[in-house]
């Protein structure tokens, strides 16, 4: 198992607490750092900087929207980043979510698995450096009875292959992960409840005609590394991540449609799903992040001691994660790098390093 950091989203006043996250898990020898987008900052702008000053760290997309660029943008963007890093870029897509994509970037939320097969499909065809022609249900290229021509990346990346990875929830969307890309990014990941998780990605990649052997399983794990291991510490660790969790499955998206509240109700968690969702949409948020269930925080993330994080991470690596990145959390900058140390002592502890 290796370790990544990721770093979430860019311009929330921790801009230089994020590069000093990079800058340390480079030399920490971490695997790769990740950067989000929503309707902030862009995730391009800020890898760019990243492998700028760092050396040997991969710089990865969590995610590129699909709906905010066409597939050939996207190829032309993986193939700069992937050239200007000397070979350290991965490319990581989602869907978004319909609030987002129609909202923000004016795309209609429809058919959101055959948009996604479409778009890696033309996006691998210019990776690829082929003239790219492509007839589908939601792009053709060249456009017909026009001045438009069949055309090929003039850039050359680094590597032969940049690796791609999926955001994945719902099983039909696991499924297709596993069949067309390299790898996965999951959120609020629980060793306990990931056997059917993992079954729909091996499905995929059955489909692919392809074992699990070289697919990355890529989970954001909150991290928050505390002195005491008893209940009312591990409580207070866990506070830490409240606001996070009840941000996503109560807030993230509409009622009819939230993703991450779906995720939750499917790891058993019905009812206090729908009562962080109420509270969240009542705006009474602080509410709803009491409302969070302390099992599942404790299942999603790695909180208390070192020696307690160090046993879980066999969890992880049982439960088929080949990649783990820590979203560190503390309230300075110090703690947060102090997170970073940890896990990768705890990794060497344990004996699961790649």
């Amino acid at each position: 198992m290796r370790l990544a950091v990721n770093l979430g989203y860019w311009g929330a006043g921790n801009d230089h607490e994020n590069l000093a996250l990079a800058q340390e898990a480079d030399r920490l020898g971490y695997d790769s750092a990740w950067a989000a987008e929503a309707y902030g900052s862009d995730a391009a702008t800020v890898l760019s900087w990243i492998a700028a000053q760092t050396t040997n760290l991969d710089i990865g997309s969590a995610v590129f929207q699909i709906p905010a660029r066409t597939p050939a943008m996207t190829a032309m963007t993986a193939a700069t980043l992937d050239t200007l890093s000397g070979g350290r870029f991965r490319l990581g897509l989602g869907v978004s979510g319909p609030q987002v994509s129609e909202g923000w970037h004016g795309v209609r939320f429809n058919k959101p698995l055959a948009r996604t097969r479409e778009y890696i499909e033309i996006v691998r065809m210019a990776l690829a450096r082929e003239t790219v022609r492509h007839e589908g249900e939601f792009w053709t290229l060249p456009l017909p009875d026009g001045p438009g021509k069949a055309l090929r990346l003039t850039v050359h990346p680094a590597r032969e292959k940049i690796p791609v990875y999926l955001a994945a929830i719902g099983p039909k969307n696991l499924e297709l992960a596993g069949e067309v890309a390299d790898g996965w990014l999951a959120i609020f990941f629980a060793p306990e409840h990931s056997s059917e998780l993992m079954s729909h990605i091996e499905a995929g990649r059955k489909t692919a005609g392809r074992t699990l052997d070289g697919f990355d399983v890529v989970p954001t794990v909150p991290v928050v590394v505390g002195d005491d291991g008893s209940p009312d510490g591990l409580e207070a660790s866990a506070a830490t991540l409240r606001d996070y969790a009840a941000l996503y499955v109560g807030g993230m998206g509409s009622r009819e449609q939230n993703f991450y509240n779906r995720l939750a109700v499917s790891m058993g968690y019905d009812d206090a799903a729908a009562r962080v969702q109420d509270l969240y949409l009542a705006r009474q948020h602080r509410d709803a992040a009491a409302a969070v269930p302390f099992e599942f925080i404790d299942r999603t993330s790695l909180i208390g001691p070192p020696e307690r994080i160090r046993d879980r991470l066999h969890a992880y690596a049982e439960a088929g994660v080949t990649t783990l990145s820590v979203a560190s959390y503390g309230s300075t900058l110090e703690e947060r790098i102090a997170a970073l140390r940890t896990l990768s002592e705890a990794l060497d502890a344990s004996g699961l390093g790649d």
